[in-house]
């Protein structure tokens, strides 16, 4: 839980690794997001059961498994940047999984930073504390993931704006 063990997320990732249900609102959320504000993002899935017996050894193993396809990889051009952990909200019992010691093992010893959007505002468990980065809901995940891209193109573009205008002069 450490604050100096904390690492800081890329400023404009290229491909992230996301652990969540194929089939929850959290991937379609999370989907919705990306697509609005950083399109050319590629996403690697790692599907996984976010709730229910073996929930929390699956969430596990998809965490091992991406930090595993990075290290195959090992081409800088096709690295992962970092892992998002993510699962809309529900009830206690509904989100134990992130509270099992497996989930915060994986989470701990990855290699990727990883970002932990795990319910909604109100909700916090283990995986969030252990994450570097604890985003409130799934949706606001995707926003900090993707915002130096979009400002960089807000800026960009506003820039662009800015060069047109006629500039007045005034004496």
């Amino acid at each position: 839980f450490a604050a100096e063990r904390k690492r800081a997320l890329p400023r404009c990732p290229q491909r992230i690794g996301l652990v969540t249900s194929s089939t929850g609102a959290a991937i379609r959320d999370v989907l919705h997001v990306i697509e609005r504000r950083q399109p050319g993002l590629e996403i690697i899935l790692a599907p996984c059961r976010v709730q229910g017996d073996g929930a929390a050894s699956e969430i596990a193993k998809a965490i091992r498994l991406l930090n595993e396809f990075q290290s195959a990889i090992g081409n800088r051009q096709s690295a992962i940047d970092l892992i998002l952990v993510t699962r809309g909200g529900g009830s206690l019992e509904d989100l134990w999984a992130f509270n099992e010691e497996a989930v915060a093992r994986a989470i701990f010893e990855s290699e990727l930073p990883v970002v932990s959007a795990v319910g909604h505002e109100i909700d916090f468990t283990i995986a969030d504390f252990v994450a570097d980065l604890r985003a409130a809901t799934p949706s606001v995940a995707a926003e900090i993931i993707t915002e130096g891209v979009f400002a960089s193109r807000e800026f960009v573009a506003g820039a662009v704006d800015r060069s047109f205008r006629p500039r007045l002069a005034r004496f």
